[in-house]
């Protein structure tokens, strides 16, 4: 299925230049993302790029979460952060930074892992900062 999505950044092509495969996994978040929440600001960083709207609640990355030999090719990092530890297999890497504030880092290598869970997910994330004052 070939999709015309363009990226919110420019920059977006640059950030998977050593791995491009990844960028099509990449531009369906970016847009599962936009459609539910078309105010987000997305900016391109160095070893990220980063989903806000006061603040961050969701990431995209090429973070090696998972052992090389059991990582899928290609593939992308999607990270969240919660008020609570998620309990499934899914997460690969799971940190409590500070009390009450638990990251969790989710290896996808396919478009059909963006599904409702994950975006259940992240939504619960952006819902979170929100709170935050």
């Amino acid at each position: 299925m070939e999709n015309n999505y363009q990226p919110a950044d420019p920059n977006t092509p640059f950030f998977f230049r050593d791995s491009p495969g990844s960028l099509p996994l990449y531009l369906r978040l970016e847009e599962r993302i936009l459609a539910m929440y078309p105010e987000t600001h997305v900016r391109v960083q160095k070893t990220q790029i980063s989903f806000s709207h006061r603040r961050n609640f969701a990431f995209a990355s090429l973070l090696p979460a998972r052992r090389a030999a059991l990582r899928p090719d290609p593939y992308l990092t999607v990270t969240v952060g919660l008020n609570r530890r998620l309990d499934s297999p899914r997460v690969d890497a799971v940190s409590e930074p500070y009390p009450g504030r638990w990251t969790h880092h989710i290896v996808i290598g396919d478009q059909e892992e963006l599904d409702g869970e994950l975006m259940g997910w992240i939504r619960e994330a952006a819902e979170f900062s929100a709170q935050k004052r």
